[in-house]
């Protein structure tokens, strides 16, 4: 998991490296603008940020379901402006928006890379990843605000976000020119970017048994990671349908995009997987009225500083099982019938299960779970490990959490 978080600093990184995993397999790339293999197979298609893998099972893929595995390869940062050369008394800086629900407050003093891709003239986007600390966001001293002791901090994102990158006065051109003499591409090539900054600090094993992990990105990394060594270890002599994993971007800012879980690159594969069978429309329908959703993401664990938050009758323990997540308003997908589905899968894999419910009086946030199941119109449960600290710069789950939820996943496959 540690391996897997310090090479993806961004769902492109992601992406590539479920990618290097899945070739590893044996699972087969394919071109979306190509037809997909006929019979069973082992397969997975990529797209920027998400990408998508599959494996039939060894007989009777036609006559079954998908058993559906979903996670994210984004989370909530500071990513570079359009005009990204700013800056004032003396100090060169980089123009930023905040990308989704950020705690701003954590990505203050830390040391920042940037990573992401660089769109060039010829339509080609190489990665890019700067692991120096070039940029850093300062926070005000206390003596130029005595007011933060009783009143606490107050960040404006339009004015104090905004990272340090050197001494100097802003020169168009200087942060683009840098990063792409980093990435050996000739400056004038470029075009237009998708860049975003990291915290350096690499992921650790914490606690005085090493039984937490505390990094980067672990919302929503650690179920890409789970769902992927689960899809990579599945027998398909077992699998009870065709095993699908999706790895959405964008869950961070609502998932409406091409490449998100609001978009249709899902519901489009999952119909080509049933023609490649020799499936047709109306039996490609009911193969989806015969399958399941798992939403893997992360779950609110009791914070110990602040129990008054959480609902007393459900407390959430890290290492303490995977966490079934439910809400009444849909902002979880889980329901009666998915919950079930969700505690036998948990009970095949030997684990323990919690059940996460938000309290009355505060907004809950959600997941890629209710968007795919209005997608697809599929029973879906809400699922994934307890963590802390969620969407700080550096978040905190349990360390035997990982295994447990990769299998739960395993076993949603085959039950």
């Amino acid at each position: 998991m540690i391996d897997a978080i310090t090479a993806s600093p961004s769902p492109y990184h992601a992406v590539e490296t479920a990618r290097a995993r899945l070739r590893a397999a044996g699972f087969v790339e394919c071109d979306l603008t190509e037809d997909l293999p006929d019979g069973p197979s082992r397969g997975f298609a990529a797209s920027d940020g998400a990408l998508v893998a599959w494996a039939d099972p060894a007989e009777d893929a036609a006559t079954t379901g998908f058993r559906i595995v979903g996670a994210h390869t984004d989370s909530p940062n500071l990513r570079v402006g359009s005009v990204p050369d700013v800056g004032a008394a003396g100090v060169r800086q980089v123009g930023i928006e905040v990308y989704g629900g950020v705690l701003a407050n954590s990505w203050l003093d830390r040391d920042l890379g940037l990573s992401g891709r660089l769109v060039l003239a010829d339509g080609s986007m190489p990665l890019v990843r700067i692991d120096e600390p070039w940029f850093r966001v300062p926070q005000l001293a206390i003596h130029l605000d005595r007011e933060i002791r009783g009143d606490g901090l107050k960040l404006d994102p339009a004015l104090h976000l905004t990272p340090t990158f050197g001494a100097g006065e802003p020169e168009e051109g200087a942060l683009i020119g840098a990063v792409a003499a980093a990435a050996d591409v000739d400056p004038g090539a470029v075009r237009s970017w998708d860049l975003m900054f990291h915290d350096l600090q690499a992921p650790a094993l914490v606690g005085p048994a090493a039984e937490q992990l505390a990094s980067a990105r672990i919302d929503n990394q650690v179920s890409c990671f789970a769902a992927l060594e689960a899809i990579v270890a599945a027998d398909v002599a077992r699998l009870a349908g065709t095993a699908v994993l999706v790895l959405s971007d964008h869950e961070e800012v609502g998932s409406s995009s091409a490449t998100g879980a609001g978009g249709a690159m899902l519901e489009h594969l999952l119909e080509r997987l049933s023609a490649a069978a020799g499936v047709d429309r109306v039996g490609h329908l009911r193969r989806l009225a015969a399958s399941v959703v798992v939403s893997a993401d992360g779950a609110h664990a009791t914070h110990p500083n602040y129990e008054a938050k959480h609902r007393p009758e459900h407390p959430i323990r890290m290492n303490g099982g995977v966490v079934i997540k439910r809400n009444a308003n849909q902002r979880y997908a889980t329901d009666g019938r998915a919950e079930a589905f969700a505690r036998r899968a948990i009970e095949s894999a030997g684990v323990e299960a919690q059940v996460y419910v938000h309290r009355n009086d505060l907004p809950c946030g959600s997941t890629i779970g209710p968007i795919t199941a209005t997608r697809l119109g599929v029973p879906t449960v809400d699922l994934g490990v307890a963590q802390l600290a969620m969407h700080s710069a550096r978040e905190v789950c349990g360390a035997h959490d990982i295994a447990d939820l990769a299998a739960v996943v395993g076993a949603a496959f085959t039950v």
